[in-house]
């Protein structure tokens, strides 16, 4: 049990605070966000806190952290914001659902795992890693670092997922194949073969898009 920070005020924090109060040992005392984005100084009953201050009112010697944020910029924000917290000095929780199915799964830390996921035994969480409702990861398969799978994914036996790849929903990855670095695998989309990095397979496809995943603007 540890007395929490979530870093965020938005969908993902809110999401957050649900499920550990809901549904886990910890405490959540606050929320936090960079300055530029301190709109509100409480959010659901808790303070509101800036993010260049929080280990003076809140000291990591006394307090854990969960940066559960979106895939924004391809998962480079919430992994930069990870980073910046581990300087401050503090360490982090996970949220695992209660309603997940896995077998003492090798899971890193900061990574916020919904209901309905089955992990099979020997796979690998890496660390910052968001997986959403209702995914299959198979045996000895590894997910790299700040991932992040959203719903319904299929990933089967002995696949590697390289870091900071975001999977969408319902896609499928073949047995024994790695998903390469930063890789966007579109809803849908069906991977048969090992890919490169920054590749980008949209929805409904098997092969790789012309555009690499750094070029998308919005994503």
């Amino acid at each position: 049990m540890a007395k929490v920070i979530i870093f965020g005020t938005k969908d993902f924090a809110q999401l957050a605070h649900f499920y550990l109060t809901k549904d886990s040992e910890h405490e959540v005392a606050a929320f936090t966000v960079d300055k530029g984005f301190f709109n509100e100084t409480t959010l659901l009953g808790l303070p509101v806190i800036e993010f260049d201050e929080i280990e003076k009112r809140y000291p990591p010697e006394k307090y854990k952290m969960f940066i559960p944020m979106s895939p924004l910029k391809l998962n480079e924000v919430r992994a930069q914001k990870y980073s910046e917290a581990k300087k401050k000095g503090y360490l982090f929780i996970n949220y695992i659902s209660s309603k997940a199915t896995y077998y003492d799964t090798a899971v890193g830390e900061n990574c916020f795992i919904f209901e309905n996921n089955v992990i099979q035994p020997f796979a690998k969480i890496g660390n910052n890693v968001v997986i959403w409702s209702g995914n299959h990861i198979g045996h000895h398969s590894v997910i790299g670092d700040h991932c992040f799978i959203t719903s319904h994914s299929v990933i089967s036996g002995h696949v590697t997922i390289g870091d900071y790849s975001f999977l969408g929903v319902n896609c499928t990855i073949k047995d024994g194949i790695t998903v390469a670095q930063k890789n966007i695998i579109g809803a849908g989309a069906l991977i048969t073969h090992n890919t490169k990095d920054c590749e980008v397979y949209p929805g409904n496809k098997s092969s790789a898009s012309k555009i690499l995943s750094s070029e998308l603007k919005d994503f």
